[in-house]
């Protein structure tokens, strides 16, 4: 593998590990504030469910270099975008979550597509 596209991998990762720390955040703010439903169990399962899925795939992209990886995170990332449209430009009357939250929700995803993309099919 050349050293770009070893690069755009380790680029890829980091900037996924942002993500992920991203959502981490975003989940402890919206529990703090009442948005989670308590049936789903308990928050901090969640957090290290999501800690150990944001682990994975960082060592996917980082040390596996794989492509497979690279192009299933980035379709997954990509059926994220119509709810946070929706979010950001059609927010429901009882919205429980402002327009700006679903806007940063989509830019932080389209650059996460974006390394994605360059890691999965830049050859």
């Amino acid at each position: 593998m050349t050293d770009s596209r070893a690069r755009k991998f380790r680029q890829a990762a980091f900037w996924y590990l942002h993500v992920g720390l991203l959502y981490e955040a975003a989940v402890v703010a919206m529990w703090r504030n009442g948005l989670v439903n308590p049936l789903r169990g308990p928050i901090v399962l969640w957090l290290l469910l999501g800690a150990a899925i944001v682990a994975l795939v960082f060592w996917g992209l980082w040390f596996r270099r794989s492509v497979w990886l690279a192009r299933g995170i980035w379709a997954l990332h990509a059926l994220r975008l119509p709810s946070m449209i929706e979010g950001a430009f059609l927010p429901g009357p009882d919205a429980a979550l402002p327009p700006g939250f679903y806007l940063t929700a989509i830019v932080v995803i389209v650059i996460n597509l974006w390394m994605l993309a360059r890691a999965g099919w830049d050859l």
